[in-house]
C-alpha cells in the first residue's frame, strides 16, 4: 500500500516529527513516499520514497523536509482534473496531509470526492477548530514570550513604549499566551477591538507610574477607527488571504505623537515560525502522525486527527475546517487584569 505525505500552507516547528511518526507507524506492508511542496507537488507529481534512515532524528528540526507552498489545485477546474489524474498516475493508495484550515479545505473536498484522505491539524496559530492544540503553536509563544522578555531591560533602560508585534491572523492565541507569559502591560488582539484613545489611556497611565511599557499586539488587531487591518491588500495568496503587517510601526506612531513618549515597534513575524521545536511540540506532532498512520491502516478515511485534554482522536475532515477556533472573552479576561 502507497501512502502520500505531505505539507502545505506555512512551515512550522514539528513537523517534521509528524512525518517521522507516520513512516515509523507504518510498518511491512506500507510504503510512504513524500509529496513534495504541498499542493504544488501534486500537481507536478513530484515525490520521494521515504523509509526510517531517511527520517532518522528529524524530529529536532524545525521546517518540513519535504517543502511547502501555499497552492490551491481547486481554484480551477483544470486545477482539480490535473489533481484526480495525478492521485492516480503516482499510485498513492492513501494520502495524509499535514496542514492547517487552508491545507485541510482542500484535503476535505478531495476526501468528498471519495479520494482516501486523512488531515493533520498545523499552524503556529492554533486556531484549527476541535482541536485543542495545533503543534507549532507551543513553540512560537516560546519564542515570543523570550522576545518579550528581552524588551523589558531596554524598554525600562530608556523609558520608552514597546510595541511587539506578532502573528495570528484573525486569531490572538500566540500574542495573548506569549504577552501574558512575558508580562506585557497591554494584549491587543483581533477578536477584542479597542479605541485609540482606549489604547492611549493605558499608555498614559502606565508610563506616569512605571516609566516604561510593553504592549503585545497581533497582527491583524484593527484599532476601533480603521475600516480595515493593516496590510498588504496587492498582495493575496492562492486562498484569497492578504498579507498582513505593520500595526506595530502604525501604533508605535500614534502613541509617540499623542503621548510624547518615545515608541519603538518591533516585528517578530516569521521568526516565531522558525527554529527547533519544543518537546511539546515534538511529541504531539509525533502522536499526530502515528495515529492518522493508524487511520490509514484502519481504512478510515475522510478524517482527522485531533487532541481532546491528553487524548489523540479523530474527527471528520470537515469539522476542522468548520469555523475559525478563536479567543474566548474570559480568556481576554484573565489577561486583561495584568493590563496595567
Amino acid at each position: 500500500m502507497r501512502i502520500g505525505i505531505l505539507t502545505g500552507g506555512g512551515d512550522c516547528p514539528g513537523l517534521n516529527a509528524v512525518i517521522r511518526g507516520i513512516v515509523h507507524a507504518a510498518g511491512e506492508g506500507y510504503e510512504t513516499y513524500g509529496i513534495l511542496n504541498g499542493w504544488k507537488g501534486m500537481l507536478t507529481k513530484e515525490m520521494m520514497k521515504l523509509d526510517k534512515d531517511d527520517v532518522e532524528g528529524i524530529h529536532i528540526l524545525g521546517g518540513t523536509i519535504l517543502g511547502t507552498a501555499r497552492v490551491n489545485p481547486f481554484k480551477t477546474e483544470e486545477g482539480k482534473e490535473l489533481i484526480e489524474k495525478n492521485f492516480k498516475e503516482m499510485g498513492l493508495d492513501a494520502l495524509i496531509a499535514i496542514g492547517g484550515d487552508d491545507t485541510l479545505s482542500v484535503a476535505a473536498k478531495l476526501s468528498s470526492l471519495g479520494y482516501p484522505v486523512v488531515g493533520v491539524p498545523k499552524t503556529i496559530d492554533n486556531d484549527v477548530s476541535n482541536t485543542d492544540y495545533t503543534f507549532g503553536f507551543h513553540t512560537a509563544v516560546n519564542v515570543g514570550a523570550d522576545a518579550i522578555d528581552r524588551l523589558h531591560s531596554t524598554a525600562k533602560s530608556h523609558q520608552r513604549v514597546m510595541v511587539v508585534e506578532l502573528m495570528g491572523r484573525e486569531a490572538g492565541w500566540i500574542t495573548i499566551e506569549a504577552g501574558m507569559a512575558a508580562g506585557a502591560h497591554l494584549i491587543l488582539i483581533p477578536e477584542f477591538p479597542m479605541t485609540i484613545s482606549e489604547i492611549v489611556n493605558y499608555v498614559n497611565k502606565r508610563m506616569q507610574e512605571k516609566k516604561y511599557m510593553i504592549i503585545a499586539v497581533a497582527e491583524g488587531f484593527k484599532p476601533t477607527e480603521l475600516e480595515q487591518v493593516i496590510a498588504d491588500v496587492s498582495t493575496v495568496d492562492a486562498f484569497g488571504h492578504i498579507k498582513l503587517g505593520g500595526i506595530a510601526h502604525y501604533l508605535a506612531e500614534i502613541i509617540e505623537q499623542k503621548t510624547g513618549y518615545e515608541t519603538r515597534s518591533v516585528v517578530l513575524g516569521h521568526l516565531l515560525r522558525g527554529g527547533t521545536p519544543t518537546a511539546f511540540d515534538r511529541i504531539l506532532g509525533t502522536r499526530y502522525g502515528v495515529e492518522a498512520m493508524n487511520l490509514v491502516k484502519n481504512k478510515d478515511f475522510g478524517r482527522m486527527v485531533a487532541l481532546k485534554g491528553n487524548q489523540i482522536i479523530s474527527i471528520p475532515l470537515e469539522y476542522g475546517v468548520a469555523t475559525k477556533k478563536l479567543v474566548p472573552f474570559e480568556y481576554y479576561k484573565l489577561a486583561q487584569l495584568f493590563f496595567d
